[in-house]
């Protein structure tokens, strides 16, 4: 299948390159690289630095390429910055996708697949979380994606012959096994690469928000998937879609674990004590956020392979302590 992957230069996406390509698949790369980077992508796909809002240009992409498939990850993704500017959002995550989608509609592609989050549930009264707990997104970021959905839907049921699946993604971490290609942010945001980043010296400490959660060790709780699962249920999702599908799925492990346990096993992973300071809770901070994904695993045989956190934090040490750098820079 010929499939065009936007954000094919950043963390997920170039993780899904990698795999659609193993898996025999034709892949084409739109990026804008406001946050991806070049060195992600293999030489010998085809790249495109090219912006969502460009409607005109990606339909000729699609059209060069006889582009039969979308898998859409190009999106920003930083929930404190969505707050502070929520049109910026609205515009690249929202508008964006419906760039893409018309300039699909042009050029007759009917297969979608939507990078989505967890965060369209905004703070759900009961976890695990099933696909039809209700959505009621708390900040701009979480309402960008789920008025995507809204859209999805609606082109669903005025074109029968479109058909779409959207994967609602917990934490995703880890790096491929052979360390080529990992998680490199400016800034960084996520917890298991800025506990890494301790460990390297980076910074001087991991701040730990909030000790006196209802959780065992009163510390959040959240999913960790690993991206080569989460990808994985993507290249299911995109092999057996079809017309009319409107598909939505949870992507996690079924499990939590809290700070405290990403920095028991971050200190094993890379044999050192790294330094911890204890702050607050921030404010919208659940206490606990899980999936239940046993929809996903009936529907499309999928099954995470890595759920065990060492093993997902020592992947992500391995490509860190490669490219301390990112993809600046490459240690041998």
């Amino acid at each position: 299948m010929n499939i065009l992957v936007t954000g094919g230069a950043g963390y997920i996406g170039s993780h899904a390159v990698r795999q659609l390509i193993a898996t025999g698949h034709t892949v084409v790369v739109l990026d804008n690289l406001s946050y991806g980077h070049r060195a992600a992508v293999p030489e010998e796909v085809p790249f495109y630095q090219v912006d969502l809002k460009e409607t005109e240009r990606i339909e000729e992409i699609l059209r060069t390429h006889q582009v039969e498939a979308v898998m859409h990850f190009a999106a920003l993704i930083s929930v404190s910055e969505s707050v502070q500017q929520p049109l910026l959002y609205y515009r690249n995550n929202t508008a964006g996708a419906v760039s893409l989608l018309e300039a699909m509609e042009r050029t007759g592609v009917k297969r979608f697949v939507f990078s989505s989050t967890a965060a369209t549930y905004g703070e759900p009264e009961e976890t695990p979380i099933v696909e039809t707990t209700k959505q009621q997104p708390i900040n701009p970021y979480g309402r960008s994606k789920w008025f995507v959905e809204q859209i999805l839907q609606d082109i669903t049921a005025a074109d029968p012959d479109f058909g779409f699946v959207a994967f609602r993604y917990f934490n995703v971490a880890g790096a491929a096994e052979d360390a080529s290609i990992g998680e490199d942010h400016h800034p960084e945001t996520h917890l298991i690469p800025l506990v890494l980043f301790a460990a390297m010296g980076k910074r001087e400490n991991i701040t730990v928000f909030g000790t006196d959660y209802p959780t065992p060790d009163g510390t959040c709780i959240r999913d960790y998937v690993h991206v080569d699962d989460l990808v994985a249920a993507h290249v299911l999702g995109i092999e057996k879609l079809a017309s009319g599908d409107a598909r939505f799925y949870n992507l996690g492990i079924g499990r939590g674990y809290s700070v405290k346990e990403i920095l028991d096993a971050a200190n094993i992973v890379t044999d050192k004590k790294i330094p911890a300071v204890f702050g607050v809770r921030r404010e919208g901070d659940p206490a606990r956020l899980f999936a239940n994904s046993d929809k996903v695993q009936s529907e499309l045989n999928w099954k995470p392979l890595h759920t065990d956190i060492e093993e997902i934090i020592a992947s992500a040490w391995h490509w860190h302590m490669r490219r301390p750098d990112g993809y600046e820079k490459t240690q041998t």
